[in-house]
Formats: C-alpha cells, structure tokens, sequence
C-alpha cells in the first residue's frame, strides 16, 4: 500500500514500517511495539494519523489503513471476516453467511452473521458500512467450525453441518425458516451432507428445540431418514416451540411437538 501525500519524513517512515508488519488492522499494541513507543505515544500517533485521514478508526484502539487512492477516509472494509476475528474473538462467521460460503444458498446477503462469546451491546453494529448480526453463545458451543487463513489471519467459519444446527437454534440466522429449508435441502443433496455429525452437534449443545424443527424437517426433505428421526422423537423435550417464532402458527403437530403455520402441514 501506497503512503498518503502530505506526510513528513518521519511520519512516512513509521507508517511503512506499520504498513509492512501488519495485515488489515493497525493497534495500539502493535505500533507501540513496532515503533519502540509506549502505549500512550502509540495511541497518540494513531489518533493524529486518523485526523489527518491516513488511517481510519474503526473501534477504540484499532484502526484501517486508507488507500493512497482514497479521496476519503469513510472508507469500506477489505475483509469484514478479518475485521470481525480482530473485533469478536473468539467468534466464528456463522448463518447465512458460512451458507454462502459453503454454497448452500445462491442468495446475497449483505449482513454478515458472526457468533461470539463476547457479551455485547450493541447486537447489530455497522463498520465502515459493513453491517453485521452478532449472537452471543456460550463457550461451550464454541464447536463444529472450520479455520480458514485470510492473508495471515485466521478466521473460523460454521462447517456445514454447524450452519444448519445454528439455523434450527434460530431460523432468523438463515433469513427465516422458508429460506432455512432451501439451504436445508441443498445441504441434504450436498457433498458436506452428514446427518449423524448434525444430531451430535444437536446433543452437544442440548437444545430441545433443535430436535423437534429437525425431526419435522426430516418427515418432510429426508423421509428415508427414518433412524435420524427416531432419534430426533427421543430427544424430544416435554414443551412446545413454533417452527420460527417470527411466523404466527397455529397448527399443532404433537408428534413433533412443533407449531406451524397451517400451510406447512402435508
């Protein structure tokens, strides 16, 4: 990357010293390091070079380099996956954005779904006109997620397996359930399809309604899955959930103990 004009020898000096022992984010503790600083001068230098717009802050701390080509430094991110392991770790790209990834859905989805064990307050941030949506899970359901090298950084993304469990967790992840079952059943057709890996990863993180929207979604995609779907009657829990509680239902199927709307019983 290129060293934006107007920058005195000293300041052009440190920025490519930065710019080459960094990738995609510059930090306090990593100038302070590089540059011999302490954290306060550090800090300094970084808020100075934002101002300037040589650099863009993109949270307390952490900022982007701006393109030499910019004319302004309300800039996008390169990689909002890299942006977000800086941000969230540990947290893993998950929803419909590991669907895309693992080319279960055609569609374009332009928020980016992220799982962290961070507890957050703001659940729906945008950066640098990046949108995304953030669920905070516990550590234990860290699991079922595959590491992918982006430049030097590692980002993990939900397995295909994962996805779907974290679609029955929340069909809001995928979209909705409507947009849930077309990944479901491209899923099933697919190469990563692996039924008895999603009713582990459904145990593990013992959650009652997984089952019963898995069980369903079964008798009507996978009716030849009649083993998985014993399993998913055994795992059955004593309460009632809707199919996706962002739909009215109000048909009961007691044999899944699951509400839905009228139209998707066959």
């Amino acid at each position: 990357m290129g060293i934006p004009s107007g920058i005195g020898k000293l300041d052009r000096e440190r920025m490519t010293a930065i710019l080459r022992a960094t990738q995609h984010t510059i930090s306090i503790a990593e100038v302070a390091k590089i540059l011999g600083v302490s954290n306060t001068n550090a800090s300094k230098i970084l808020a100075r070079w934002a101002a300037k717009g040589w650099i863009a802050r993109i949270k307390e701390g952490l900022y982007i380099p701006v393109p030499l080509e910019s004319t302004t430094a309300d800039i996008p991110l390169e990689d909002p996956w890299v942006i977000a392991e800086k941000i969230y770790h540990p947290c893993y790209i998950g929803g419909w954005s590991a669907a895309e990834h693992w080319g279960l859905t055609e569609q374009i989805f332009r928020t980016i779904v992220l799982f962290t064990t961070k507890k957050l307050k703001n659940h729906s941030p945008e950066i640098r006109t990046t949108h995304f949506l953030i669920h905070t899970v516990s550590p234990q359901a860290m699991f079922g997620f595959k590491v992918l090298w982006r430049g030097q950084t590692k980002v993990s993304v939900s397995d295909p397996s994962r996805t779907i469990l974290d679609f029955l967790v929340n069909p809001a992840f995928g979209g909705g359930i409507r947009s849930v079952v077309d990944m479901f059943k491209n899923y099933l057709k697919s190469e990563y399809k692996n039924i008895p890996l999603l009713i582990d990863y459904a145990a593990r993180l013992n959650n009652g309604a997984v089952f019963k929207r898995l069980g369903f979604l079964l008798e009507q995609n996978a009716s030849t899955e009649m083993e998985a779907m014993e399993l998913c009657r055994s795992k059955l829990t004593a309460g009632k959930v809707k199919l996706d509680p962002a739909l009215n239902a109000d048909k009961l199927i007691t044999r899944w103990r699951l509400w839905v709307p009228e139209d998707w019983e066959k």
